[in-house]
């Protein structure tokens, strides 16, 4: 099954920790409606240091997706496949 997935890393400060969940959950609802699956993970080890997960049935609705997001990510032209191990 084709799958294609992007990320995205961020470093927030403790102040802006409430605004850059506001932001997510947009991001998800965009994703989500677009047809994604959309993932926040924060680094166990540093607090602040998040990577969102972008994933998608194909290459082009994860491109659609990003083409109409508002934020979209810095490099929306890095994107993954799944590779079907032998």
């Amino acid at each position: 099954m084709p799958r294609s997935l992007s990320m995205q890393r961020t470093v927030v400060t403790p102040g802006d920790r409430d605004r850059f969940f506001e932001r997510m959950k947009a991001r998800k609802s965009h994703y989500t409606a677009a047809g994604c699956q959309f993932w926040v993970f924060e680094e166990a080890a540093m607090s602040g240091a998040f990577i969102e997960f972008t994933e998608a049935p194909d290459i082009a609705t994860l491109r659609r997706a990003h083409a109409t997001a508002s934020e979209p990510p810095l490099d929306p032209s890095r994107i993954y496949s799944l590779v079907e191990l032998p």
